[in-house]
């Protein structure tokens, strides 16, 4: 979808549902751009500037008939240049399959003012076989995408920790940091990491089932978490 149109829809948006709608960007992975899109993937950081800059220019047009205050956008952003992009076009940023480490350090990096928005995989499980289980299923979907494997890298990881295709290659390791598991107080312990290392907003809760709603676990953290 191209800036303008982008852009269109999330003012659109806004103004329906004032304060409902974060507009939330990345620039993907080759393997969905090229192999299911059809497009070419190069440069994802200087792709990632131009259509910011693309946003702006049509929002920009938009305010010069219609003034009001830009809404809100976040960043999928892992590496520094592209923290450090998110800083200075005023975005928020979502790291994903990150650790407490990597959100202290993109705090420092990103600034006081800015959303910081990590994602902190939890199973509400507390026999560690079946524990790793659920979040080794949900890592293994992403062993194929550098993106994730160079940020892995840069937290210290090694392909010790993930080399292979298959789940169950991936390290304890690798998986208790990137899934907090157990009961409920264990859990909650590693959420406050994320919180106390400068994240505004934390968790994504995963079950035995892949496809249900864990209603009763977010209720759960939820008052935990309080």
């Amino acid at each position: 979808m191209d800036p303008c149109t982008i852009t269109a829809a999330q003012l659109t948006l806004s103004e329906a549902y004032p304060e409902r709608f974060l507009l939330g960007l990345g620039v993907s992975h080759r393997r969905l751009v090229e192999g299911i899109r059809g497009h070419h993937y190069q440069q994802p950081f200087a792709a990632m500037r131009r259509y910011l800059d693309g946003m702006d220019e049509a929002a920009r047009a938009y305010r010069a008939e219609k003034p009001a205050a830009p809404p809100p956008r976040v960043l999928a952003a892992l590496g520094p240049r592209m923290l450090a992009l998110a800083a200075q076009r005023r975005a928020g940023c979502s790291p994903y399959l990150v650790t407490p480490d990597h959100t202290a350090k993109a705090r420092s990096a990103f600034g006081s003012s800015r959303w910081l928005l990590p994602e902190q995989a939890v199973v509400l499980e507390t026999n560690p076989d079946q524990a790793r289980a659920i979040a080794r299923r949900h890592i293994s979907r992403y062993l194929d995408l550098p993106n994730y494997i160079n940020n892995w890298r840069r937290l210290g990881f090694t392909d010790d920790d993930f080399v292979g295709q298959g789940s169950d290659r991936l390290s304890d390791r690798l998986v208790d940091a990137l899934v907090a598991w157990g009961d409920v107080e264990r859990v909650s312990k590693c959420v406050k990491e994320h919180l106390d290392a400068g994240a505004d907003h934390v968790i994504q809760v995963f079950d035995v089932e892949p496809h249900g709603l864990p209603l009763r676990r977010w209720r759960m953290l939820a008052t935990a978490m309080l």
